[in-house]
């Protein structure tokens, strides 16, 4: 996802003038040929992140469309206040990027633990929140928060993940379909995609066909899509790499208490607790019971229902 973020972007900067990549200290070797490129527009505020929000706000109030990049935790958590005072309020065109949100850097301590972002974002006025799940869903949907009005807050994975096949392109807004199915629906956000589409295959295999959604725009939510998905099936399950508070959880939940929910709704996804130990990402999925096994186990009982 990172290849395809920095390939995408520097594509999109040769086309606009006014693109610029200011980031804390990180992505060498990563974004080499964007710096290569455009060396006047590639800025390294070092290891100060409110630094970086204030240049990245700063630039942009002057007519440039800013890229802010660092580990989630530090583009998020650390510079909230900048982000608030000096992205959302005067809402400036600024794409603040997150890289390896949740546990992907689990080993290295809740420092760098990211599962509180989407919440943090969401929570602030004017600010939209992204969270794709492949390469392919990076490269059609950073264009499309170039396009915005306002500031945007989307997250990036390591390298290598696989590309899913998908049954429709990825529009900023709108759920994505994975994969078609019937009775019950399992809704993911971010990269654990791909542990639903592994569940998923194992299901397939014993006859059980659940519809998989990406809704990789957690704000603003499509509950156009939740709504007629909702009439359809006798169960959503939301999977997510987040904590219970503010994430996709929180928003389809909240929306399913204002509009009343006809089907069941099940979480699966990180309990409300520091992640310690210092385990691996796919420990911490097994151990909090949402990876492939649990997600197709919660989907066999709630074929069964």
């Amino acid at each position: 996802m990172r290849k395809a973020f920095s390939e995408t972007l520097t594509r999109l900067a040769a086309a606009d003038p006014r693109i610029a990549f200011v980031t804390g200290d990180l992505g060498f070797q990563v974004f080499d040929e964007f710096e290569n490129s455009f060396p006047g527009r590639y800025i390294n505020a070092g290891v100060a992140e409110a630094q970086m929000i204030y240049t990245a706000a700063g630039m942009a109030s002057e007519g440039w469309k800013t890229v802010a990049y660092s580990i989630a935790s530090f583009a998020t958590a650390r510079p909230f206040e900048q982000i608030r005072y000096c992205v959302a309020y005067p809402n400036l065109p600024v794409i603040l990027v997150g890289a390896g949100r949740g546990y992907l850097y689990s080993t290295s301590g809740v420092s760098h633990h990211a599962a509180d972002d989407l919440a943090l974002m969401s929570a602030l006025p004017n600010m939209t929140v992204v969270a794709p799940g492949d390469p392919c869903e990076i490269e059609q949907l950073l264009p499309q928060l170039f396009a915005l009005n306002g500031p945007a807050y989307c997250t990036v994975g390591r390298f290598g993940e696989p590309s899913y096949l998908a049954e429709e392109p990825a529009v900023l807004g709108k759920a994505r379909l994975l994969r078609k199915g019937e009775k019950v629906a399992i809704i993911g956000t971010g990269e654990i995609a791909n542990e639903i589409l592994k569940a998923y295959d194992v299901l397939t295999a014993e006859g059980i066909t659940p519809f998989v959604y990406q809704m990789h725009t957690v704000k603003p939510l499509d509950t156009a899509t939740l709504g007629e998905l909702s009439q359809k099936v006798e169960t959503l399950i939301v999977v997510e790499e987040h904590v219970p508070y503010g994430g996709m959880w929180s928003a389809v939940a909240d929306w399913g208490v204002r509009e009343g929910l006809p089907c069941r709704l099940l979480r699966l996804g990180p309990p409300d607790s520091f992640a310690l130990g210092n385990l691996k990402q796919n420990e911490l999925r097994k151990r909090w019971k949402f990876d492939a096994t649990a997600i197709a186990d919660a989907c066999r009982t709630a074929w069964r229902r």
